[in-house]
């Protein structure tokens, strides 16, 4: 990255932009209603800065960078400023001028996902244009009828459809907030709150230290919503703990990367997936939430059964009563994310507010804390320092995040308009023979595949959208059908080839990546298993509605993950890890027999 924030000039010059992007966005919520071909285009016009020059590496990065956002910032103020006369042409581009301002902003947002993210999705979402734009050409079962190009830009550039269209409306209105109220809650000493909390309740076990690792990093990731920051952050204290106290690297690389992945499936963020479930599901984010929210448990307890199991194996010792933070620091802390969490879960369930306006409140709650700290000192630098890193942060990550859902709303729109997504379903429906469980199989290599090159946020949206109706029409429930591909999206982040928790976890403790991905796949091996457990025992998902079968369907799973943990890591001769690991997996699927 240039270092173009330092000059104080443009150090404030970023500052205010993100203060006005902050502003902006907590600012829809209350102001009410704005119409979608405005907020939408604005939320483009501010992410596109951040992606282009911000986080510019090399200065012909910085000089294009600067083009590409005069063109996309111009192009996003255009369509916000001639909203009304758009909204007549329903979707047709009118003259080459708005042909024009139609391909600068897909080729900006095509560029903006390739420079937050790489090159795999953008090349999809190119692909899928030139399939649009060809595919009439093409013989057979997978060719189109064709579309006029300029109804067919149109639809994905002037109308509430498209780069526009739903997933949009997530990444304005939710993530969008819930970003913020994660960037707020981490420039304060809410981290510091989770690994205080975490030592205070695990550190003195036996395998304590890995433990902390599991506890810190499921609280951390449910407000950061990334396996790759969860890994960083808790990550830089959890590792070098576990070596002093002499964990294999590759266990204590396995630990953090295993339980840094599972935060991307904890509430209430879930990688900013659960908001994009809320608009393709039709189900409030409480009821994604309460549904989410057994199965994210049982990974971590699976995880914690397999620290016991390498604990039998290794002497595997706890925190030092000496080191671990005295009651009094564990009490001042942890009010650095109870207040904020406390605000946002009664707002939500107590008073009935939407999500958004509760994570404002939250929002409200956590920059006020952002004063204070656990000595009681006033320190105005130190304020200003937060409140300075609140701000980057949530302008830097709104922007990723964004970036990724411009790009794959391009896909969603062609897979709309071409009808491609309806001969992928059938596609999907004709190789597994009409039957559930290969159409189950089919879609979880999918997804591992496409969550190899792309983030779990992405990868779910694409294989839902091309496998989910599959999965439907052979009887799952929608939200069970889409949590599903949601897990699995999620198997890249410790499988390999490309396992991107465990890279940067083996990077930080100097650890050989594959030995640390093995160990991570058996300590991980929840998340393998539990997606395909939601489709033995739906019931598991059902907490609000069949509270006492979904307690026994999560007791029972747990029983069953534990006998495969210890099958996996513990059990030395092979008749006892078969034995273990295979009467597991009948307690996990019992539910099929019933």
């Amino acid at each position: 990255m240039i270092d173009i924030q330092n000059p104080l000039p443009l150090r404030l010059f970023w500052l205010v932009l993100a203060a006005v992007m902050v502003i902006f966005h907590i600012g829809l919520v209350f102001w009410g209603l704005v119409p979608n071909l405005v907020s939408r285009p604005l939320h483009l016009a501010f992410v596109l800065p951040w992606v282009f020059v911000y986080n510019a590496r090399t200065t012909t990065e910085l000089i294009t960078g600067v083009i590409f956002s005069i063109g996309g910032v111009a192009a996003s103020i255009w369509i916000a400023l001639n909203h009304d006369m758009l909204g007549d042409q329903y979707g047709f581009l009118e003259g080459r001028f708005q042909l024009f301002i139609a391909v600068v902003l897909l080729v900006c947002v095509i560029e903006a996902a390739r420079r937050a993210i790489g090159w795999p999705l953008p090349t999809v979402a190119a692909l899928a244009l030139i399939y649009a734009l060809f595919g009439s050409h093409i013989p057979g079962e997978f060719g189109h009828s064709g579309t006029p190009i300029n109804s067919f830009l149109g639809t994905l550039t002037i109308a509430e459809g498209g780069i526009w269209g739903s997933l949009t409306a997530v990444s304005v209105g939710v993530v969008a907030i819930f970003v913020i109220f994660g960037a707020f809650l981490n420039a304060g000493e809410a981290g510091q709150g989770f690994m205080n909390v975490a030592a205070a309740a695990a550190g003195r076990l036996k395998g304590g230290a890995a433990k902390v690792s599991v506890i810190s990093s499921a609280l951390f990731g449910s407000i950061s919503g990334s396996a790759s920051a969860n890994v960083a952050s808790t990550g830089a204290i959890t590792l070098p703990a576990m070596t002093k106290l002499g964990y294999p690297k590759r266990l204590a690389a396995a630990v953090e990367s295993v339980a840094s992945s599972g935060g991307q499936i904890m509430p209430p963020l879930m990688g900013a997936g659960a908001f994009v479930m809320v608009e393709l599901t039709g189900v409030p984010y409480t009821g994604i939430m309460a549904a989410a929210i057994l199965p994210a448990i049982l990974f971590f307890v699976a995880v914690w059964m397999g620290i016991n199991a390498y604990a039998r194996r290794f002497d595997l010792r706890g925190i030092d009563k000496s080191e671990q933070p005295a009651a009094r620091d564990v009490l001042i802390t942890s009010a650095f994310f109870l207040i904020p969490f406390s605000v946002l879960l009664w707002s939500m369930f107590v008073a009935g507010y939407t999500p958004q306006y509760a994570a404002c409140l939250a929002i409200l709650a956590g920059a006020v804390l952002l004063f204070f700290n656990r000595s009681g000192r006033f320190d105005p630098q130190l304020i200003a320092e937060r409140f300075s890193n609140a701000l980057l942060n949530s302008a830097k990550q709104m922007s990723m995040i964004a970036a990724i859902i411009f790009c794959a709303s391009i896909i969603i729109g062609v897979l709309s308009i071409t009808g491609l997504g309806v001969k992928i379903t059938s596609l999907i429906l004709s190789g597994s023979g009409g039957l559930l469980w290969p159409s189950l199989l089919l879609t979880a290599l999918a997804c591992l595949i496409l969550g190899m090159e792309v983030p779990t946020t992405a990868a779910y949206v694409i294989c839902v959208s091309v496998a989910g109706p599959a999965l439907i029409q052979q009887g799952l429930e929608p939200l069970q059908a889409h949590l599903f591909v949601f897990w699995f999206a999620l198997l890249s982040t410790i499988t390999p080839p490309v396992c991107g928790a465990v890279f940067i976890a083996a990077g930080m403790i100097g650890e050989n990546w594959l030995k640390v991905a093995l160990t991570a796949m058996s300590l991980g091996v929840g998340l393998y298993i539990i997606p395909l457990g939601m489709i033995a025992d739906p019931n598991i998902l059902k907490l609000t509605e069949s509270p006492l079968l979904a307690i026994l369907a999560f007791l029972r799973m747990g029983v069953g993950l534990s006998l495969v943990s210890y099958g996996l890591i513990a059990a030395r001769a092979p008749w006892a890890k078969n034995a273990l690991t295979l009467s597991g997996l009948l307690v996990v699927f019992a539910g099929l027999l019933f």
